[in-house]
């Protein structure tokens, strides 16, 4: 039997930290190298950040945090029900932003790609987006 998680939270920015923590102590039965281990939690803490500050621009939210452990492998869904992203081909690519005047880089999809062995990102205007991860421990 897979070990699995989910937990809500509110799309604050102090729960950004929450989500590192959450899904780091989750990973520690694969027993992850000390590198893995922040490779994950950077991958989770952008896609949280993204749903914090795109997904929910001018109001609060749910976000849900998802994780799978299947054989070695940890499995995560990071998913919001904000404003969604219009072009995913396009939010996708190194540094797209939709905000010229903020101090984003427009770096978080691929920062996830680097850290991760796979990434795909579902969203829909309106209805929001839902970022699946994969990493194998110990590849």
């Amino acid at each position: 039997m897979n070990n699995k998680m989910k937990v809500k939270f509110l799309s604050l920015s102090e729960n950004e930290s929450f989500a590192r923590g959450v899904i780091s102590c989750f990973i520690l039965g694969l027993n992850p190298s000390v590198a893995e281990i922040t490779d994950i939690k950077t991958a989770v803490s952008e896609a949280v950040t993204n749903s914090i500050v795109h997904g929910y621009p001018d109001s609060v939210g749910e976000i849900v945090l998802e994780a799978e452990i299947e054989g070695g492998k940890i499995h995560i869904n990071v998913c919001d029900n904000g404003v969604g992203i219009e072009n995913v081909d396009s939010a996708v690519e190194p540094f797209f932003t939709t905000s010229a005047t903020d101090e984003r880089s427009g770096m978080g999809f691929t920062i996830m790609k680097s850290f991760m062995d796979d990434i795909k990102v579902e969203s829909t205007v309106g209805n929001g987006t839902k970022v699946y991860m994969v990493k194998k421990i110990g590849a």
